[in-house]
């Protein structure tokens, strides 16, 4: 699938709403309660993504990758790290989605890469990312891409219904 990695605009925040619930549905069934993923609202992630673009954070990017003809059909977050205690030199992969039929196209490590040197551009020298313990697909994913998990497991994620959530990490080295 060809796309377009680009720096997300606040006009995209519908259609990464979109996605956002669309890739929860597919990725997590099964995963998650059949209950909280139908609850899952496009508006809600709508307003968060708005928000979120329109204040953006120093040193975090919005991706989004987008078909020739302008449809996204997935997209990346990453920033500082969110984990208390965490060294100011460490990045966040927060988010990296795709809708269905971009699955296991390229669409998604391209994102990735694309997020990774985002983060090295803005001087973070290594990563981490939090991922649902139950998520073998994204876990084989982040695994190939050189992520490794550090032994850490939370059950912090209130969006993932308090499931546990493994911390994989990384060096940024150039």
């Amino acid at each position: 699938m060809d796309v377009i990695v680009r720096d997300a605009t606040v006009e995209d925040a519908h259609a990464i709403a979109d996605v956002h619930v669309a890739s929860w549905r597919w990725a997590y069934r099964g995963q998650l309660s059949d209950d909280l993923l139908s609850r899952l609202s496009v508006d809600d992630r709508e307003t968060m993504w708005t928000a979120c673009l329109l204040g953006p954070e120093v040193g975090a990017s919005v991706l989004v990758a987008s078909t020739a003809d302008g449809r996204i059909v997935g997209f990346a977050n990453a920033g500082r790290s969110r984990d208390d205690g965490a060294r100011s030199g460490t990045g966040e992969l927060r988010a990296l989605y795709l809708l269905r039929e971009a699955q296991g196209t390229g669409v998604g490590r391209s994102l990735h890469d694309e997020a990774i040197a985002r983060l090295r551009d803005a001087g973070f020298t290594d990563a981490t990312l939090w991922v649902l313990e139950t998520n073998e697909l994204a876990r084989r994913f982040y695994e190939r891409a050189g992520w490794r998990w550090d032994g850490s497991v939370s059950e912090h994620m209130f969006e993932c219904g308090n499931r546990p959530i493994v911390r994989y990490a990384r060096e940024l080295s150039r």
